[in-house]
């Protein structure tokens, strides 16, 4: 299925394995995370395999290039390693819980992570009363690695072999529900990656050609793949491990049953099993517009097509074509102020947007505006994009959202607020419309939405539209599971308020 609300980008990770024994892998995965920078940027981490399986490990809060400088890429030894980029979506910045984590027993294992767990009430019972493994941090990451660890050791050998890492990985399966792609290394033997059943996190990996052989490369988005001279790209499939040992040899198993299958898109420029992102988008921008031209009519009194920069600006360009309308950049954004939707607090949130985007007048005045972005969550951000149209001189300004009507919480690792956070739940579009304080609001119909991206791919058949319809893929997650996270989540908002803190869901889970 593909997660038809991932358009936002949430945890990078990625493996590499170099043919040369000798070669040092740290460098071209530093840039590997630097290209996915975009998926994550509270964190960064590496940790690489050296002779006699050392490891090596720098992980810290930060952006990449200013987590790794040349003296942390040089004590990064060895030909394999794991790196990731950490986005958390409702949990705590500590420093404890950056990626990768790592375990010494059994063999020397690392975990890089993006999704959630939603069953980590049980994993935990399980992981305390019966596997007896310490979990440090609040991350179910670390308790997805210690399960898998808790289920190799199960063979009592003294080394493993592909066989005992498949069977290790099918009891993982068969406990862990959610959403979740893997990459992992054992210690002087090799790389393992791995996609949830429904494939709802993405994860796809290349080869390249070398004087020593073939490398090996997994990563969430092929742009990262690409860049790096990589060729031959194939998406692990859901329920699909992957093993790649350092003597050169690629094993993969189907090792849990392929379920509704719900892959995920990010970068316009990635390719995600087999569907074009950048094509998509446009496509979606096309469905729109013939919304937005049956919705008013003949009457399309729109002057200027504007997108909020910068991932609406393919769809808002063919809703522009389609509509016959000029398109104009209305927003410089500034790149150096942070994500705004994990501000902590309404009122911070809204003075960033306007530190974060500034209208150009000229585009504005005395014009009726269709401003275009991805979705509308909150409503924070297009409440204050709104404002900021009339404060230029807007006669009128229409909003119009690439995704349907957001009115339940995504639970597989994308940040997302409670249901009564959400500006859609329990309103009319009119009534949307009214909280934004615009003339008009123009939603994506889910089913162009899902047509938008079928096209490309015919064979994906179903989609997770749970943010959309509240259903949700993993059949794990009830009305319970939800009152826990919003009386969590509500919980820790009332402290902000007051300390002005930014913390985690200390009784729920960190997710990923």
């Amino acid at each position: 299925m593909v997660d038809l609300f991932t358009m936002l980008c949430l945890c990078g990770i990625l493996a590499l394995i170099l043919a040369d024994p000798n070669a040092a892998a740290s460098a071209e995965i530093y840039e590997g995370l630097g290209i996915l920078q975009h998926r994550g940027q509270d964190a960064a981490g590496i940790i690489t395999c050296g002779a006699k399986g050392r490891l090596s490990q720098v992980k810290a809060n930060g952006m990449v290039r200013d987590v790794f400088g040349k003296h942390q890429l040089m004590t990064l030894v060895g030909s394999m390693g794991v790196g990731h980029v950490r986005y958390p979506t409702a949990g705590t910045s500590s420093i404890s819980e950056s990626q990768p984590f790592y375990v010494n027993s059994p063999y020397g294992l690392v975990l890089a992570h993006n999704g959630n767990l939603t069953n980590t009430s049980d994993l935990r019972g399980f992981v305390d009363h019966e596997a007896h493994r310490h979990v440090n941090t609040l991350s179910d990451s670390e308790l997805l690695l210690n399960i898998f660890a808790h289920h190799l050791q199960q063979t009592g050998k003294f080394r493993v072999n592909e066989e005992d890492i498949f069977t290790a990985l099918e009891s993982v399966y068969k406990q862990c529900k959610g959403g979740y792609a893997c990459t992992g290394m054992i210690a002087g033997f090799g790389i393992i990656a791995f996609r949830d059943p429904h494939g709802i996190r993405p994860l796809i990996y290349g080869e390249r050609k070398s004087h020593a052989g073939t490398d090996y490369m997994v990563s969430s988005e092929s742009v990262v793949l690409d860049a790096l001279g990589f060729t031959n790209f194939v998406d692990v499939k859901p329920g699909e491990a992957l093993i790649i040992t350092n003597q050169g040899g690629l094993i993969k198993r189907q090792c849990a049953e392929t379920q509704e299958f719900t892959p995920y898109f990010a970068r316009p420029d990635s390719i995600m099993d087999g569907v074009s992102v950048y094509k998509a988008r446009l496509a979606m921008g096309e469905a729109l517009a013939d919304k937005i031209t049956k919705q008013l009519g003949r009457n399309v009194d729109i002057d200027v097509v504007i997108p909020v920069p910068d991932t609406s600006r393919s769809s808002a360009l063919q809703v522009s074509y389609r509509l016959n309308k000029l398109y104009r950049e209305g927003f410089i954004k500034n790149r150096y102020i942070g994500r705004t939707f994990i501000m902590p607090g309404q009122s911070l949130r809204e003075k960033s947007v306007r530190r974060k985007l500034n209208p150009m007048g000229m585009e504005f005045a005395g014009k009726n505006v269709l401003i275009v972005d991805d979705s509308i969550v909150r409503g924070t951000t297009s409440r204050e994009i709104v404002s900021m149209a009339r404060e230029s001189g807007a006669k009128k300004v229409y909003f119009a959202s690439c995704a349907p009507p957001i009115r339940f919480p995504n639970v597989y690792g994308i940040d997302m607020p409670t249901r009564s956070e959400l500006i859609a739940y329990g309103r009319t579009e009119k009534e949307v419309a009214e909280e934004l304080g615009a003339d008009e609001v123009f939603f994506q119909d889910l089913d162009d939405l899902v047509q938008a991206v079928r096209k490309f791919n015919p064979s994906l058949e179903t989609f997770d539209i749970s943010v959309f319809n509240g259903c949700y893929v993993t059949g794990d997650v009830d009305e319970d599971y939800l009152l826990g996270l919003e009386v969590a989540r509500n919980g820790n908002l009332k402290k902000m308020a007051s300390t002005g803190e930014v913390i985690g869901l200390h009784n729920a889970h960190t997710f990923k």
